[in-house]
C-alpha cells in the first residue's frame, strides 16, 4: 500500500506529465476554467443600462444580488482552485500523515461546500432569468444563459 494518505510515496521527483494525468488535477483545471467562464460572463455583460437610466441594473431580473453572487462563487472557486492546484504540486512532498490527512479532508469539505454552493447558484440564477422581462435585456443574453450552463456543469466538476 502506499500508507496513509499516500505517505509511503512521499519524497518522490515531480513528473509533470503524471501529475496533469491525475484525474483530481484534470478537475480542478476544468472547475477553474468553469468559474472563470461564469465571472468573466458577469462582469463582462452581466450589467446593464437604459438610455433615459444611466445606472447598471443585473439582466437578471436586475436584482443585483443575483450577479453579485454570481461573481463572488467564480472569483472564490478559481482562487480555490488555484490553491488546491498548489497544494496538489506540493502534496507529494509532504511526508507527515498527519498534515496529509488534513490535507486530504480540507479539499474534501471544501468541494463538498463548493458543489453546494454552485447548486445555489443555478438555482438562483435560473429563478431569476425566468422572471426577467425581455425588454431589460438588449444585449448579455447569451452571457447570461452560459453563468446559468456553466454553474450548472460546476456542480458535477467539483
Amino acid at each position: 500500500g502506499g500508507g496513509a494518505y499516500g505517505a509511503a510515496k512521499a519524497g518522490g521527483a515531480f513528473d509533470l506529465v503524471r501529475f496533469v494525468q491525475q484525474p483530481q488535477v484534470l478537475a480542478r483545471i476544468v472547475s477553474a476554467v468553469f468559474a472563470l467562464i461564469v465571472f468573466a460572463c458577469l462582469v463582462g455583460d452581466g450589467y446593464m443600462s437604459r438610455a433615459e437610466d444611466p445606472r447598471l441594473f443585473c439582466v437578471f431580473n436586475r436584482n443585483d444580488d443575483a450577479c453579485r453572487y454570481g461573481i463572488g462563487i467564480g472569483i472564490l472557486a478559481f482562487l480555490a482552485c488555484i490553491f488546491f492546484f498548489m497544494v496538489d504540486v506540493y502534496f507529494p512532498q509532504i511526508s507527515n500523515t498527519t498534515d496529509r490527512k488534513y490535507l486530504v479532508l480540507a479539499d474534501l469539505g471544501f468541494s463538498g461546500l463548493w458543489t453546494f454552493l454552485w447548486f445555489i447558484s443555478f438555482c438562483f440564477l435560473t429563478n431569476q432569468w425566468s422572471w426577467t422581462q425581455a425588454e431589460d435585456v438588449y444585449f448579455g443574453a447569451d452571457s447570461a444563459r452560459a453563468a446559468i450552463t456553466f454553474s450548472f456543469f460546476s456542480i458535477f466538476s467539483w
